[in-house]
């Protein structure tokens, strides 16, 4: 759904039905975080999520993946680790059965990477296909990552490139290059499991991952949550190879629109700054890395142990002022 229109049935569920207090109830609908969090003990709290969406890509198997991958990313955002995962499909009658073999195995593998296992699961029928997960992770109650806990001086790192929105919609259209196509498959596959690890025992402040919403939108949610502002600059931003060539061809989806409708007002862009960049920044990602706030010193060591590991991680912009984001070539 369009952000507004989001906002705006959430608001209403406010209205309507009150959250009940509940000692357990860590976070949940009242909170824009990326998870729910239900503690069962001093050390263990459980963390659960769900995603799901039509084919981005034409292969099943990644697809799956994908799916996969973007489903537990939200695990990922609060500080969790994955357990296991349900299946939640949609499927029309007239495709091949092994076209769905084959999305299931791709999500399964993914599950199983992380550590965790798939236990089953729901099917309808539809139109068209959809597929996602249910997935269970654990956290501990003192090592929960919040959107809210940016702090002024705070540096926010970003650990995947930025485009797959773009690559995707340029891939339904047949203007992306299959060499575009292959990286951005290879971004939106990874897991970000080690950078939720090494976020947590780095010390850092605040998270969330970039998914529908775009960078601006993602990056507002942790703006106002922590009553802080950001600034972003461009130079610094990171980019799948063929985002901008996409992007100067118009193949966008109609969510980036919707966006920037919505986020536009919170945004303060530098003139210098084109259309086609500013359109980039509002393009919703499909399973895209954290962003994480952390004290300057921290988000060093967390680069340098990301790197060791063989893992993208990349600075991109300062917290501190007043709630907005500013947008800098």
């Amino acid at each position: 759904m369009a952000p507004e229109a989001l906002a705006h049935v959430l608001r209403r569920l406010h209205e309507e039905i009150p959250p009940l207090p509940h000692p357990a109830a860590l976070i949940g609908i009242e909170a824009p975080d990326d998870a729910a969090v239900y503690q069962l003990d001093e050390e263990t709290a459980l963390v659960q999520s769900t995603d799901f969406f039509p084919p981005v890509v034409d292969d099943p198997y990644a697809y799956g993946a994908i799916a996969a991958a973007n489903a537990m990313s939200d695990i990922y955002a609060m500080g969790g680790e994955v357990r296991f995962a349900l299946n939640l499909v949609a499927f029309p009658e007239s495709l091949d059965l092994e076209i769905m073999v084959r999305i299931l195995k791709g999500a399964a593998d993914k599950v199983a990477e992380a550590g965790g296992v798939v236990l089953g699961g729901h099917t309808v029928t539809d139109r068209e296909p959809k597929f996602g997960l249910v997935v269970t992770g654990v956290v501990h109650p003192q090592r929960i990552l919040r959107k809210s806990g940016a702090r002024p001086g705070d540096v926010l790192i970003l650990t995947k490139p930025l485009g797959s929105g773009v690559i995707t919609t340029a891939l339904k259209r047949d203007l992306a290059h299959p060499e575009e196509v292959e990286e951005a498959m290879a971004w939106m596959m990874r897991l970000n499991k080690t950078a939720a690890r090494l976020a947590v025992k780095c010390n850092a402040h605040a998270a969330t991952d970039v998914t529908g919403f775009g960078l601006l939108g993602h990056a507002w949610e942790m703006v106002e949550a922590s009553g802080v502002g950001l600034t972003l600059e461009i130079h610094r931003l990171p980019w799948m190879q063929g985002a901008r060539r996409c992007a100067e061809a118009e193949a966008f989806a109609g969510g980036l629109w919707r966006n920037r409708e919505f986020y536009r007002p919170h945004v303060r862009l530098e003139p210098s700054i084109d259309e086609v960049a500013e359109a980039l920044l509002y393009d919703p990602q499909t399973s895209g890395g954290l962003l994480l706030a952390f004290a300057p010193a921290d988000a060093e060591a967390f680069c340098a142990r990301m790197a060791e590991a063989g893992e993208f991680a990349r600075e991109i912009g300062q917290f501190g002022g007043k709630p907005e984001i500013r947008v800098m070539p």
